[in-house]
């Protein structure tokens, strides 16, 4: 894959910043102009005020600064949104085995991302020394897809996800927020068209209403964010899934696209791939903290991994 919207005719810092980015093992990367997002206000308020976001309070904190990242850097006029992909070359078997979700068979892409990003910024700021950024891989108050869709990189599918067009959706998201003033890239429109693969897909009923999660029925939230009892209803549902699901994307028609990423640090372990039900029944945490010591599964902890495991093993 080394598509980074080039097909948008710039020549100038866009072009340098696109070529940059793939160098830096992004896939994608488009530039949308700074804008407030208040016409996402009315969906995030009552979506708030539903209590669809349990246990997660922090989708509720900084709402202004979500919805206008200019309050996050001052001068912001460009907002640029990349994708790396994490489609593995190898898929963990899955027979006589628990199963977690493709994004996590590496180690935590919060911290590789985060160290590229800053690598193009420091790129960027040979264009100028009065350049400034600030960057975001799920953290911080920023909305990555709605910039990724204004940037044209993708659209927000049924599934909620963001969906390319050439290569699905088995991609990280960055942003980065710059004064740096930039040509920005037509925005996406939706494609899912009639289609309710992923719909159809979910076991737990999670995307009954299309584009919005319902998180408590969701698997990956039941799996990850929850520090609670995983509920019955979705408890029988896992079948054999211990940390997040890929069922909707695995579902998705664009995903026929995805080809495997090229990206070591995102590889599963040795120690991974080879291990069976037996391996993660009989998991100690001596070798929980040695095997995840680098992974997003660490974030998770011994005790709800093992949780997640009992659960799934019924």
């Amino acid at each position: 894959m080394s598509n980074c919207r080039g097909e948008t005719a710039f020549t100038g810092n866009e072009e340098l910043i696109r070529r940059e980015a793939l160098s830096l093992g992004f896939s994608y990367c488009g530039i949308a102009r700074y804008e407030q997002l208040e016409p996402l206000r009315p969906f995030y308020t009552g979506f708030i005020a539903q209590h669809g976001h349990p246990g997660m309070e922090y989708l509720s904190s900084f709402l202004e600064q979500r919805l206008d990242p200019g309050l996050l850097l001052k001068d912001t006029k460009s907002v640029i949104a990349l994708l790396m992909n994490y489609y593995p070359q190898q898929v963990v078997p899955e027979a006589d085995n628990f199963i977690i979700s493709k994004y996590a068979y590496g180690g935590d892409y919060h911290k590789l991302m985060r160290k590229r990003l800053k690598s193009l910024v420091g790129r960027m700021k040979l264009l100028s020394e009065n350049i400034e950024a600030k960057v975001f891989v799920d953290s911080g108050p920023v909305l990555e897809k709605a910039w990724a869709q204004r940037s044209g990189i993708g659209w927000q599918g049924k599934n909620t996800l963001i969906i390319n067009k050439s290569a699905g959706s088995f991609f990280f998201i960055g942003i980065i927020l710059t004064n740096l003033e930039l040509n920005a890239d037509v925005a996406e429109t939706d494609h899912c068209g009639k289609c309710t693969r992923c719909v159809n897909a979910c076991p737990t009923g999670a995307l009954h209403t299309p584009y919005q999660l319902d998180i408590k029925k969701c698997i990956s939230y039941q799996t990850i964010e929850n520090k609670e009892a995983i509920p019955d209803d979705v408890k029988t549902k896992l079948s054999g899934r211990i940390y997040g699901c890929d069922l909707c994307q695995d579902a998705c028609p664009y995903n026929r696209f995805a080809v495997p990423h090229e990206i070591p640090e995102f590889n599963p372990s040795e120690s991974l791939m080879n291990f069976r039900k037996k391996d993660w029944l009989s998991l100690t945490e001596a070798d929980f903290d040695r095997i995840f010591a680098a992974s997003p599964l660490k974030r998770l902890g011994y005790d709800r991994l093992m949780r997640n495991i009992r659960a799934a093993a019924h």
